[in-house]
């Protein structure tokens, strides 16, 4: 077992997951060792600091599982996402040849869409006139898969991939709130999951298939986010010569409304099968956020564990301008420079990887 730096608090140590993510009306806030069987969010009582009627709790819960392939031709971002009174698929792929981005959202109502209830054996699911989305959850075996195809004024996109786990999950449940009394609330889960990605994609006719070097990450999502939020998110995966052996790599950094940064934070390092927690990380947007040609991630005490830098060549932009809600969201790719480190105190040199981002702002 790994021996932990001082900066890691104990509450990102992972601890046996309880069968619910929320028992009489409390949920659970820490870090988890095994994905949650019962993700029961709207059983939590006053999840956003007042009693509400279970109709509003379930219009305040956003809910996605997010399906992200990366390969040699390409990266892949999609999703299954329900929040508010919509649901929609979405397929985002950097073509690496062209350093283009393809892109396709179908809109359902969100009754018609279903995100997977847990990650354990379960589903998520939407369909269209012009779309067809599948992502099946096996998490106890370790295994997933994404089955699907879209088509609009991007062309004709569909995947077919299988996912195995490669390294231990990272499973947290972080509060973005807290009352008057100091209790938590507006309760965030989220888990990721490192896998060794099969099968092939498909992009305007041109078949991509997998090779030794295809991973992917299933990011599992639920909260109750209050009116204003924000978050920012970094991530890169793929392989790399360690000790003169090919190893599967990949990180999570994210900076969100966590009330309590040390203690709960999202942030890990992927390496083969262990898993390193890691510190909480500022970003800094050079030149402003919907001018930023690049970012800045450290670490936040500034122990020099985190130095990354994010080269953005294309941004992907979803804005949302609804009655009840609007959204800033950029999806940027590019190329990453800088360094990471694990509790062992060994950095990692992530030049040349292909990073992808998330800038998000929304308001309810």
């Amino acid at each position: 077992m790994n021996r932990y730096p001082d900066y890691i608090s104990s509450k990102r140590i992972p601890a046996k997951t309880p069968e619910s993510i929320v028992e009489d009306g409390k949920v659970y806030f820490g870090t988890f060792d095994a994905p949650f069987k019962n993700l029961n969010l709207l059983d939590a009582e006053k999840p956003c600091g007042k009693k509400m009627p279970d109709f509003l709790k379930a219009a305040r819960l956003v809910e996605w599982e997010a399906f992200e392939v990366a390969m040699d031709e390409g990266v892949l971002i999609s999703a299954v996402y329900k929040t508010g009174p919509m649901a929609f698929s979405i397929f985002v792929w950097y073509n690496l040849e062209d350093k283009k981005i393809y892109a396709w959202r179908n809109l359902v109502p969100k009754k018609k869409g279903k995100v997977a209830a847990n990650l354990v054996n379960d589903y998520c699911y939407i369909k269209t006139s012009k779309s067809e989305y599948r992502i099946d959850n096996d998490f106890e075996n370790g295994k997933a898969s994404a089955k699907g195809f879209t088509k609009g004024k991007a062309g004709e996109f569909a995947i077919d991939m299988a996912f195995e786990r490669i390294s231990p999950l990272a499973n947290g449940v972080m509060p973005l709130a807290k009352n008057k009394d100091g209790s938590l609330r507006n309760a965030l889960y989220s888990e990721k999951d490192f896998f060794k990605a099969t099968g092939t994609i498909t992009l305007n006719g041109k078949v991509y298939k997998s090779n030794e070097r295809s991973v992917g990450i299933i990011d599992d999502h639920k909260g109750f986010y209050p009116f204003k939020a924000h978050y920012d998110w970094l991530t890169a995966m793929g392989t790399r010569e360690e000790d003169g052996k090919l190893k599967y790599f990949a990180f999570n950094l994210t900076r969100n409304q966590s009330v309590d940064q040390d203690k709960y934070n999202e942030n890990v390092i992927w390496i083969d099968d262990e898993s390193f927690p890691m510190p909480p990380v500022v970003f800094k947007h050079k030149d402003g956020k919907k001018k930023a040609e690049e970012w800045h991630v450290t670490d936040e005490k500034g122990l020099g564990l985190v130095d990354v830098t994010f080269k953005l060549d294309k941004t992907f932009y979803m804005p949302i301008h609804a009655v009840v809600a609007e959204a800033y969201y950029a999806l940027p790719f590019g190329t990453l420079s800088g360094y990471i480190t694990d509790t062992n105190g060994k950095r990692y040199y992530v030049d040349g990887m292909i990073g992808i981002g998330e800038d998000k702002t929304t308001r309810m």
